[in-house]
């Protein structure tokens, strides 16, 4: 998932990754484009995390993961993060997902359950601000459930925000005519796909073999 979410940051994009598998993707950028990685924490030009032993506990992602940062890089105020991010000066932030419904509405910050901790972060910031909003996630719950379902039940971070999914099964791009799968996982068919989701789903532009 996270080098097929890389492959797709086109050269020159401002681009956050979300806590959890979102951050995977810095490990896969295309060494032949200048992507640059901002964190809500206070970073632009966040590199790939550190080589083992060579952490350093002070310059962390929003994660709190340890990280790099590449030359001409810098960090700042929070204040001034997310002045960027509600600012639409983010091209594109790759975000977690509890849920994802057809028209693009993300839940992602809180289950609902009584004993569930909350964690926005600054993802609705993200969400509404970035001028896409990608969701990297895994395409069924441990219980077999599909991800991307009618309509949330979860708390929403945003409404609409969501323009592509990207999950182990498939690539879905949100569409105003719904659900375009534009790839899918080596031996899945679509058919099989759209009955592991129980949505509605359609071919769409590069899906290899055009099904229906």
């Amino acid at each position: 998932m996270a080098q097929r979410v890389a492959g797709d940051i086109p050269d020159g994009a401002v681009v956050n990754l979300g806590i959890g598998l979102p951050t995977l993707v810095a490990k896969h950028l295309p060494r032949d484009r200048e992507i640059v990685l901002q964190s809500e924490n206070g970073l632009l030009g966040m590199g790939p995390p550190p080589s083992a032993g060579e952490e350093d506990y002070d310059l962390i992602n929003a994660g709190k993961q340890p990280v790099t940062l590449l030359p001409g890089g810098c960090f700042f105020h929070h204040a001034d993060s997310f002045a960027m991010m509600r600012g639409g000066h983010v091209d594109i932030c790759v975000l977690g997902a509890f849920q994802v419904s057809l028209r693009g509405d993300l839940a992602n910050w809180h289950t609902g359950e009584p004993d569930a901790i909350p964690a926005v972060g600054g993802a609705m910031d993200l969400a509404v601000g970035a001028k896409r909003t990608w969701v990297m996630m895994e395409h069924l719950t441990k219980a077999g459930a599909c991800k991307i379902v009618p309509d949330c039940s979860y708390p929403l971070t945003g409404v609409g925000c969501v323009s592509r999914i990207y999950t182990d099964l498939a690539v879905i791009d949100v569409t105003p005519e719904g659900l375009a799968v534009v790839a899918l996982r080596d031996g899945l068919s679509l058919a099989e796909l759209e009955r592991l989701s129980g949505v509605r789903l359609r071919a769409g532009a590069g899906l290899l073999g055009g099904e229906n």
